[in-house]
């Protein structure tokens, strides 16, 4: 997959563009002058893999709090920020890595002014955030909606006041609630400059029709060579925003780490409980960061061969289960014993790949 090439900008020390890989980000959803609370979100988010957190600033309290948020995580923090270009130098001051705000809402110029020069004393960037649910008023009166033309207008007239002010450390985002808008719009961005993309649909929703409807828009613009760092707009706990986020790039293969499982979605040839092995499995390996593949079948039809391509694997049957190490039959176990036998392998194995890297 041949990816558009951007410029590199840095949140911290994590380079998004210029050929890094697509890093998963997501947004704390309790109130940020609530420290407790929002820390344990924030650590929650770390620990699920979320590469970016963001945070909403609405007023001068929660810009205070992120001196304690910046210090206690190991991700890069960003602050969103709208209206109020007071709370944008606050942030900075924090040590907050990057900023969310639209030059355009921000005030006067002077204002935006000061916003740059304090990000560019600190090496922070500023991501333009262009959402369909907030275009400008003239903008919507010329199109009559937000339209993908329009949401491209937009974040191109916030562009121009950076680059006008010789501001070049820039990620845009330009999200719509529909996947065409959404493919269509950052499309169409892509042909006019070679800043990092933050992709998202916006407002995706909740549960299942969330995720697919995001997966269907983030897959086609990234397997198009179109984005940098991505988001899952879910209803609900942000963490899993995250592992989405990070199962939709494994699936593109973009992701790096951990381990994914593949098994089979059962059949009237399936007599033991698969589903249950798979959960639990899941849930043992999802520490492990090795890149493994790991495959869980349930019958003699498609098991053996699906298990002898992934690195661990197990096909099981009527009489048991056969494991799998690299293409090879290791051992014959019990079902009871199976789950045992394939998380232990999985954890010699990650071993053995972390000892080889150093």
């Amino acid at each position: 997959m041949v990816r558009r090439r951007t410029r590199p900008i840095f949140l911290g020390s994590l380079q998004v563009g210029g050929g890094a890989p697509v890093s998963v980000q997501s947004m704390t959803k309790t109130d940020t002058r609530d420290v407790e609370a929002t820390l344990v979100q924030a650590k929650r988010l770390e620990a699920a893999g979320c590469q970016v957190i963001r945070m909403a600033v609405p007023d001068m309290e929660a810009a205070r709090a992120l001196t304690r948020y910046r210090g206690a995580l190991s991700v890069p923090l960003v602050a969103d920020i709208h209206f109020d270009y007071r709370l944008a130098l606050a942030a900075l001051e924090a040590g907050v890595d990057g900023l969310r705000i639209n030059p355009g809402n921000i005030g006067a110029k002077w204002k935006v002014r000061e916003v740059v020069e304090a990000a560019r004393e600190r090496g922070v960037p500023i991501r333009i955030g262009v959402n369909a649910g907030s275009l400008e008023k003239e903008i919507l009166r010329r199109y009559g909606k937000p339209t993908p033309r329009a949401l491209v207008e937009s974040a191109m007239g916030h562009v121009l006041i950076l680059e006008d002010l010789n501001y070049r450390e820039v990620k845009v985002s330009i999200k719509a609630s529909g996947v065409e808008d959404t493919v269509e719009a950052y499309g169409a961005f892509a042909q006019l400059r070679d800043y990092p993309l933050h992709l998202g649909v916006t407002e995706a929703g909740a549960g299942m029709p969330g995720v697919v409807k995001s997966a269907g828009g983030l897959s086609i613009l990234l397997a198009q060579g179109i984005g940098d760092t991505i988001r899952v707009s879910l209803t609900g706990d942000p963490v899993l925003e995250v592992e989405v986020g990070l199962e939709i790039l494994r699936a593109l293969g973009l992701g790096k780490g951990g381990v994914e499982i593949v098994s089979c979605p059962t059949c009237g040839r399936c007599d033991w409980d698969l589903v249950a092995m798979v959960e639990e499995a899941r849930e043992r390996l999802a520490s492990i960061k090795a890149p493994l593949k790991v495959a869980i079948m349930g019958c003699e039809v498609n098991g053996p061969g699906e298990a002898r391509e992934a690195h661990v694997g197990l096909a099981g049957g009527r009489k048991g289960a056969l494991l799998f190490a690299k293409g090879r039959v290791v051992a014959k176990v019990n079902l009871t014993s199976a789950l045992d036998a394939l998380v232990d392998l999985v954890k010699e194995m990650a071993t053995e790949e972390v000892e080889g890297e150093g």
